[in-house]
């Protein structure tokens, strides 16, 4: 593993190692073991989108580590003048250990990687959010159990990122996925491609409550994504009825866990009810943010 682009490109033993790791880190903060495994080592986060979890989580990370982040504004650096991104990446090499970027096309990040001599970190683009993913599959295994093979997911809402890289995880893991978005608002060929090979461990429809039956595992994240806020109402009609509510909720497991990437727009893909209900697995996935990135960082930085 070189870079950390999106799910596609790691074999489920790779998933794994990342997941394993993180459970050791977060139990040696949990019981203050503080190993410097980064020391000395500088991470540049180059930001074109706003973030909370992703900025804060990564440069919390380095720092435990024992190294250091660089917060690095798109709008302060020469790629948002006009500097081709092949170019940015071969100087930035040249300074830096590594770079997470957070950014609008996939391509972008595939070009940083193909021309940086460092580990490129895809800390979220419109195509993939494959960190939040881990993060995910980090908190599944601790309430569902490390194996999760069997297990059923199930996402409801926008194909977006999330969707798109829920689908790759939760498959390459051995779950069953389920997806239930409206018709245009389906995941990216590429995943639904790769998602083909699985048979009928993948189901996608357009009716949530199909989707829902006997899931383990329930996920949903916002209608209108960073950059699509003009099509706010367009989207509301098209997700009526795609909210994650107590009726969704009776169709799933009993012990049906609730992820949700954050931030959540209550009272639109998921009821306040069904959010604070779920609250702690919630914000535990929140917090695996710093875990799993610290696994990913001390995998391709250390």
């Amino acid at each position: 593993m070189k870079h950390l682009l999106k799910l596609l490109d790691l074999s489920p033993g790779e998933i794994v190692e990342i997941l394993d790791l993180a459970d050791e880190l977060k139990a040696e903060l949990k019981s203050g073991i503080s190993k410097p495994r980064l020391q000395g080592k500088t991470l540049g986060m180059i930001f074109q989108k706003s973030s909370t979890r992703t900025r804060v989580s990564f440069e919390v990370g380095m720092y435990q580590l024992g190294g250091m982040a660089l917060y690095l504004n798109a709008n302060d650096l020469q790629i948002g003048r006009g500097e081709p991104v092949e170019d940015t990446a071969r100087v930035l090499s040249r300074y830096l250990d590594g770079i997470m970027i957070r950014t609008y096309a996939q391509e972008e990040v595939e070009r940083l990687a193909e021309y940086s001599s460092i580990p490129v970190i895809n800390g979220l683009t419109d195509m993939f959010h494959p960190c939040q993913v881990l993060a995910d599959l980090m908190t599944m295994r601790e309430y569902l159990g490390r194996d999760l093979a069997g297990k059923k997911l199930c996402f409801i809402g926008d194909g977006n990122n999330m969707a798109n890289s829920l689908i790759v995880g939760g498959l390459k893991m051995g779950m069953s996925v389920s997806c239930a978005c409206p018709e245009n608002y389906r995941p990216a060929k590429v995943v639904l491609d790769f998602a083909a090979n699985y048979g009928n461990k993948f189901t996608l429809t357009d009716k949530p409550e199909a989707a829902a039956v006997g899931a383990d595992v329930m996920v949903t994240d916002v209608w209108a994504s960073m950059g699509q806020e003009h099509e706010k109402a367009q989207r509301e009609l098209a997700f009526k009825g795609y909210q994650v509510n107590d009726r969704i909720m009776a169709l799933a497991n009993p012990n049906c866990i609730v992820q949700h990437c954050l931030p959540a727009h209550k009272g639109e893909e998921i009821t306040y009810e069904v959010f604070e209900a779920h609250a702690k697995e919630i914000f535990d996935e929140a917090e695996n943010r710093l875990h799993v990135q610290k696994a990913v960082l001390v995998k391709l930085l250390g």
